[in-house]
C-alpha cells in the first residue's frame, strides 16, 4: 500500500507511518507530510533503521499557508501516479493565546480541517486509481459545535473549541465525500473516521502548561496514556485491508474497543445536508482556489 499521513512525525501519525513502515515484510510505501524537514529527516532516519523499510519519503507542508498546500499536491501528483489511502491526521492542540495564519485564519480550522479539505479533494483522482481500494482515514473526536458566525474565533476564542470545531467539520467532510461515492456503481473509494479510545503520548507534552504536564505524567502512570507504536497497531488494518472490508466501513465512526473496531452513532450536526452545504461552500470559498471549485462541482 502506498499511504500519504499528514503530521507524520509526531503523534498517532507518526505511530501509523512506523506500523505500516514495518509490516507485512515492508512491501508499503509511506510518504510523511511534515513542514519541518529537519523532523521529517529523523523520522525517516528512525523508521528506515527500526523497520528496514527503504521506501519512505516526505514531503514539506505548513499546513497554515494555503500556498503551500497548493505546492504540495503538485509535488504529490508530480511523483505519485496513484495512492492507496491517505491519512487525515495533522492538527493543532494546546495553544496559549489566539493567532492569525498568513491566509487570516485561525490556526486550529485551517490546520485541522480547512487544509486537510483541499489536500483531499486534490488527491481524490490518485486514490481513485488504486488497485487495492483507496481510503481516507480521518482522525476525529466526538462532540464539537461549529460557529457559523465566528468560524475564525475573533470573539470568543479558545483551542479547546478551535479543535472541536475542526474535528466536527472534518467529520461532516468525511460524510459528504462516502455519500456521493456511495452513488457510484463501483465506488473504489472508503471514507471512515476513526477516534483512539486512549490519549495517544506526544511531544504535546513539552509545550503544555506545567500543570497540565504534572496532570498528564501522572495520569500517563494510572494508563490513560498510550504509545504511538500501540496507536499505529490498532489502526493499522484501516489501511491495509481488503477493499471489501474497507467499503464496509466507509461513511462510519470508528473507535477501537475489547480489541474489535466499534461503530460510534454520529450526531445530528454530522449528518444534517444544509449545515454540510453551508460549510462545504464556505470552505471552498475559503480555499479561494480555482482548481479545488473545479473538482468540487463534481460533488453537487
Amino acid at each position: 500500500m502506498k499511504v500519504l499521513v499528514t503530521g507524520g512525525t509526531n503523534g498517532m501519525g507518526k505511530g501509523v507511518a512506523k506500523v505500516l513502515a514495518g509490516s507485512d515484510n515492508r512491501i508499503h510505501e509511506i510518504i510523511i507530510l511534515c513542514r519541518s524537514e529537519e523532523r521529517g529527516q529523523a523520522a525517516i532516519k528512525e523508521f528506515e533503521e527500526s523497520t528496514k523499510n527503504n521506501n519512505i519519503s516526505m514531503v514539506l507542508c505548513d499546513l497554515t499557508k494555503l500556498q503551500d498546500v497548493r505546492n504540495a499536491i503538485k509535488e504529490i501528483r508530480s511523483q505519485h501516479a496513484f495512492l492507496d489511502g491517505i491519512f487525515i491526521n495533522a492538527g493543532l492542540g494546546y495553544a496559549a493565546e489566539r493567532v492569525e495564519t498568513e491566509d487570516g485564519m485561525d490556526p486550529h480550522f485551517q490546520v485541522n480541517y480547512l487544509s486537510q479539505f483541499m489536500l483531499t479533494l486534490n488527491l481524490l483522482d490518485l486514490l481513485e486509481k488504486s488497485d487495492k481500494g483507496g481510503r481516507v482515514i480521518f482522525n476525529v473526536t466526538e462532540g464539537g459545535e461549529i460557529f457559523w458566525d465566528d468560524m475564525q474565533m475573533k470573539e470568543n476564542w479558545s483551542y479547546e473549541n478551535g479543535i472541536h470545531q475542526a474535528m466536527l467539520a472534518k467529520r461532516m467532510f468525511c460524510d459528504r465525500l462516502h455519500n456521493f461515492y456511495r452513488k457510484i456503481e463501483d465506488p473504489k473509494v472508503s471514507f471512515i473516521g476513526f477516534e483512539i479510545a486512549k490519549t495517544v503520548w506526544t511531544n504535546q507534552i513539552n509545550i503544555i502548561p506545567l500543570p497540565m504536564k504534572v496532570m498528564a505524567n501522572v495520569m500517563k502512570l494510572f494508563g490513560t496514556f498510550i504509545s504511538i507504536e500501540e496507536c499505529g497497531r490498532i489502526m493499522s488494518p484501516l489501511f491495509t485491508e481488503s477493499q471489501e472490508e474497507s467499503l464496509k466501513k466507509s461513511g462510519k465512526f470508528l473507535t477501537w474497543k475489547k480489541n474489535q473496531f466499534i461503530e460510534i452513532e454520529q450526531g445530528n450536526d454530522v449528518l444534517d445536508k444544509e449545515k454540510q452545504d453551508k460549510l462545504w461552500n464556505i470552505s471552498l470559498e475559503l480555499c479561494n482556489d480555482e482548481k479545488t471549485t473545479q473538482i468540487a462541482e463534481r460533488f453537487g
